[in-house]
């Protein structure tokens, strides 16, 4: 699993219309580790970016990896309708 980077946790965010606790509550990861994270006040341990990560995936959101164009987010395809 590749890292995310913080801009792609706020942006993951934005996509999903979620705030911090929205986040946290579906993470588990604490509110000030979540602040720090996407401030990059610290590095944050890689259990840490995988429970976000795993979160905001479940929630609809495709993270794509640093590929020339850079890192970014978008929203899984519906493929219901």
């Amino acid at each position: 699993m590749d890292t995310i980077k913080p801009s792609q946790i706020r942006a993951a965010r934005g996509l999903l219309d979620w705030t911090r606790d929205q986040l946290v509550m579906a993470s588990g990861v604490p509110k000030s580790t979540l602040v720090r994270a996407e401030t990059e006040a610290t590095t944050p341990r890689q259990s840490t970016l995988s429970a976000i990560r795993t979160a905001l995936e479940t929630a609809g959101v495709e993270f794509i990896a640093e590929n020339g164009g850079g890192a970014g987010v978008r929203l899984r395809k519906d493929t219901n309708n």
